[in-house]
């Protein structure tokens, strides 16, 4: 994981306090980030930041240690004992750390790359010293708990985590391949961040605590707490509870290790599961906070970012090879990586895409590139800027990363300088000193069945591939007995602290209003930062579409936004960058969606584009071939993925061949061969309407301000509601059938169970909602508890049903260890029947405090007010649906809740959906004593 944000080349002000240094740097008036920083005797180093917009804390701990620090025959180790640290420890009770939080209101996770290692926390303010007992308890007094089955257990799930993220994904060994080539053998990046999984088996008890006594004492780690604070009362609750945790021994840092190739390396890899070749070349470069970085990052969206691009025009544009094309700088601590990537179209072979890369390289060094293609990568890094620090996580994210590795909380105003001072010259310094005449790794990832297309002379990739076996008995683990240990001596009283006040959520003011030509139109006015954030629902989207076309809608939306009447793709893109904007149109399954994000300055002018956008679309004979391509190009890729097969079935099955919702929103390369250019205007002509549409905004301008930006809009944008079409759902799965599709050699099988329930628009949709959340509701729900925390057969498993004005199906999904699909579907299956049954009065109180805890950081974002506007319009809920819903939820009784389960979720009438291995998963699987059905990745039966 990887948090640094890429800040403005503009000047922003970056206002900084601290208590150590009386220096304060003022660079202008627009942007402040002000925070304080002191530091604790055993050398904890702790930034605190008070933001008050709602009443919710941040904590982010930064630990110096990642892959970087590994043994070899160790490697993942880093990774590994960050899953480790969630387990037990000391004071806290056993699972309390990935299940108290989210029971409290809150969320956690943690993150390990190659330099560094997070956690973090966000909770509602009550359980703001609750959260320092847990984060404080984790960090100091975590290994005296350890055990041997501890240990085993999370071995299965972090193995699971790489089947999922790389064995069982296209694409996934990719990194591998390019570590070991690009850095010598023994350099801390020559091997990846989750290691291999025979070092992972052989990790031990004293690897953990060796690793723990070396790496994890209070001076190798920053603290940042951001949020609604008192910093006198934090700092005295910070001595508290992180200031007896051992200083630990001395971390030596790590200088810079950048790398330098002797020759340029070709290697190839036949893919079990990509279905489309892909080409990537990397560079060695320089390390993180290296001031040629800069200039790099700037030159990797010189060459590919735009449609004015080199590197777009010679590969997507003339060469029609691929659907896109991506050039970017990656920076660690130790070495940087610049990095260009193609993924290509079915079939095309990668030296005629290595061509065509050079050919742009050699238009790059012969044209270069023009003023407004760099002042538009500046107005856009303006607006990164403040998205990037639009919550307080980010913001924690952000002080904490750049203390810990910039040794400066405030080097965002360093980056912003730094950023403004590239020029045409830095630029083209950086590429002719890094990338130009240099060796490099590229490697050719391809079908296996298509190894012909791999660069020409390219070697073949040597990579350990897991063995799909039976399970063994290391594999078969559970939570074990507690450890024996006496507990670490405190002067402090380390049992649960209580609850704070509790805070009230505040549902935010909602004003509404109505345009002359019927577009409804509601918004939030929030003042926080000089953003704004719109959408613009048109209802209809995929369900308007034709069966026998589907992708009408997806592929109408995407093409206007490939330029206007007035101006070409690629001049609509330079406008809408130079204001530093982003402006998006997209169909959903219920609605075309456009949606943009910019400075609330520029807001009046965005919008003058976005009506140019509706009013005039191109219809450019050339970028609808350009993206029919693109759209056939992925819809090839997604077959290659499991998950993916498994939700397209599991649609299939619930709502019946002839519903539209059983074809992805995107079609298929059947229907995708039926689309014209016609058929295209044909949709806009008929759909896109304002009669029925919503305007949905949250930022920095009132609503006067908004709808005279919306008059250009109100007068010519005309039009009647559309008749939305009427689909009716004849279900093709039978209830109590297990429906196996075979993807061969899968390390994993993709779980999909459930049954039909009911639309968003149900009275009894919050309801259900409430009723899962014991059973699927996050990291702390009974699916991940007993899967993942004490089985260790996943990664992650949930249950949810997606809001939709149609009805919609009560879902189940994870993704389970090859060998532990039959004993993962009993489990489920026994969970399920017994949920109701088995529901109490304790589960009713602990769903309550839940819920309504979750509800004061559920609508942070800018993203998530949308979100409340965009279910008022859509649902035609009340302005205070929110206190409504939590009033509905506090007067709910057991019996309720058993109704509510009884009626919506019943194993009895589920369906159940398995991708996997079948030479290994099929006769298994027919042990769970279901009718047993076999699918192709389409949905055809097999025999």
């Amino acid at each position: 994981m990887r948090y640094r944000i890429l800040m403005s080349l503009l000047t922003l002000a970056l206002i900084t306090h601290s208590c150590k240094e009386s220096a304060q740097t003022e660079t202008a008036t627009e942007f402040s980030l002000e925070y304080e920083k002191f530091v604790l005797d055993n050398g904890l180093e702790v930034i605190l930041h008070v933001d008050k917009s709602d009443p919710i804390v941040a904590v982010a701990t930064m630990m110096h240690v990642g892959s970087n620090r590994e043994k070899p025959g160790r490697t993942g180790f880093a990774h590994f004992f960050e899953h480790m640290s969630f387990n037990d420890s000391e004071n806290v009770p056993v699972g309390a750390n990935r299940k108290m939080i989210p029971e409290w209101g809150g969320s956690r996770n943690g993150g390990t790359w190659s330099d560094g290692t997070v956690y973090y926390e966000v909770v509602p303010k009550d359980a703001f010293e609750k959260i320092l007992w847990i984060d404080s308890d984790r960090f100091g007094y975590m290994i005296n708990t350890v055990t041997e089955a501890a240990l085993e257990r999370e071995k299965q799930v972090v193995k699971n985590e790489k089947r999922q993220r790389v064995d069982n994904a296209p694409y996934g060994y990719t990194d591998e391949i390019i570590r070991k080539n690009l850095y010598p053998e023994g350099h801390p990046y020559s091997w990846t961040v989750i290691g291999s999984l025979p070092d992972l088996q052989a990790a031990t008890l004293a690897d953990v605590k060796e690793f723990y006594n070396e790496f994890y004492g209070a001076a190798n780690a920053s603290l940042v707490i951001a949020g609604d604070i008192d910093i006198e009362e934090t700092k005295q609750l910070v001595e508290k509870w992180f200031g007896e945790i051992p200083r630990g021994p001395e971390v030596k840092p790590m200088e810079p290790m950048p790398v330098t190739l002797t020759e340029t390396k070709s290697l190839y890899f036949k893919d079990n599961f990509a279905k489309l070749p892909e080409l990537r070349m990397v560079f060695p470069t320089v390390e993180d906070y290296n001031e040629e970085m800069y200039a790099l990052d700037v030159l990797g969206s010189l060459l590919s970012g735009s449609k004015k691009s080199p590197l777009y025009k010679a590969v997507v544009e003339e060469g029609k090879l691929a659907p896109n094309v991506g050039s970017y700088q990656n920076s660690q601590e130790l070495a940087g990586e610049f990095v260009i990537r193609v993924r290509a179209n079915e079939g095309v072979a990668l030296d005629d895409v290595k061509a065509a890369i050079d050919a742009g390289l050699q238009d790059f060094e012969t044209n270069g590139f023009t003023d407004n293609e760099l002042q538009r990568i500046k107005a856009e890094l303006e607006t990164q800027l403040y998205n990037g620090v639009s919550t307080v996580l980010n913001k924690a994210f952000q002080l904490v990363q750049d203390n810990e590795f910039g040794q400066d909380p405030a080097y965002i105003s360093k980056r912003t300088k730094f950023y403004q001072e590239v020029d045409r010259e830095a630029v083209m310094a950086a590429y002719e000193k890094y990338i130009k005449g240099k060796n490099y790794v590229m490697t050719s990832v391809v079908p296996k069945e298509n190894p012909e297309l791999a660069i020409s002379g390219a070697k073949e990739a040597e990579v350990w591939i897991e063995e799909v076996t039976a399970m063994k008995d290391n594999e078969q683990v559970g939570q074990g007995e507690e450890a024996q240990y006496e507990k670490t001596p405190s002067k402090y009283d380390r049992s649960e602290p209580p609850f704070g006040e509790a805070p009230l959520f505040k549902m935010p003011e909602v004003w509404e209003g109505e345009l002359a030509n019927g577009m409804k139109t509601y918004g939030i006015e929030n003042s926080e930062l000089p953003l704004i954030n719109f959408t613009i629902t048109i209802p209809g989207g995929h369900r308007l579409d034709p069966m026998d076309k589907a992708g009408l809608a997806s592929l109408t939306a995407d093409l206007m936004s490939e330029g206007t009447a007035l101006k070409t793709p690629a001049e609509l893109e330079e406008a809408i960058g130079l204001l530093g904007s982003s402006i998006g149109i997209y169909s959903g399954l219920e609605e075309t969606v456009i949606s943009g994000n910019c400075l609330a300055r520029n807001f009046e002018q965005t919008m003058a584009l976005v009506e140019e956008m509706v009013l005039q679309p191109r219809w450019d004979e050339k970028e609808f071939e350009r993206l029919m391509q693109e759209l056939k190009t992925g819809l090839k890729g997604r077959e290659a993925n499991p998950t993916a097969i498994a939700a397209i079935n599991f649609n299939k099955l619930i709502y019946g061949p002839d519903h539209i919702y059983s074809v992805p929103t995107n079609g298929t390369l059947e229907t995708a061969e039926n689309i014209t250019l016609d058929d295209v205007k044909a949709f806009y002509e008929a759909n896109i309407k304002p009669g029925n549409a919503s305007f949905h905004v949250v930022g920095d301008l009132s609503q006067a301000k908004v709808e005279a930006a919306l008059s250009g809009l109100s007068e010519r944008w005309t039009g009647e509601a559309t008749t939305q079409a009427n689909w009716t759902v004849n279900p093709a799965g039978e209830a109590g059938t297990l429906y196996f599709i075979d993807v061969p050699n899968s390390k994993q099988s993709v779980l999909y169970i459930g049954k039909m329930a009911l639309s968003a628009a149900d009275a009894d949709s919050p309801k259900l909602g409430f009723a899962n959340e014991i059973l699927g509701g996050g990291s702390s729900g009974r699916l991940f508890q007993v899967l993942r925390i004490g089985k260790g057969y996943t990664y992650g498993a949930y249950s949810r049903v997606p809001a939709r004005a149609d009805i919609a199906p009560f879902t189940i999904s994870t993704s389970v260890r090859a060998n532990a699909t039959l004993p993962s579907l009993e489990i489920i299956q026994k969970m399920v029947q017994d949920y109701g049954p088995g529901f109490t009065e304790a589960d009713v109180a602990l769903t309550k405090n839940k819920v309504v805890k979750q509800n004061t950081r559920a609508f942070e974002s800018f993203g998530a007010k949308l979100g409340i506007l965009q279910s008022i319009s859509k649902y035609g809920l009340s302005n205070d649906f929110v206190d409504k819903e939590q009033q509905l939820l506090m007067n709910m009784s057991l019996e309720d809740f058993k109704a509510v389960i009884g009626d919506y979720i019943q194993e009895s009438e589920m369906i159940y959906v398995v991708v996997g291995d079948k030479a290994t998963q099929f006769e298994e699987v027919k042990k769970l004593g279901l009718d047993v059905v076999e699918l192709d990745i389409f949905g055809n039966p097999v025999n």
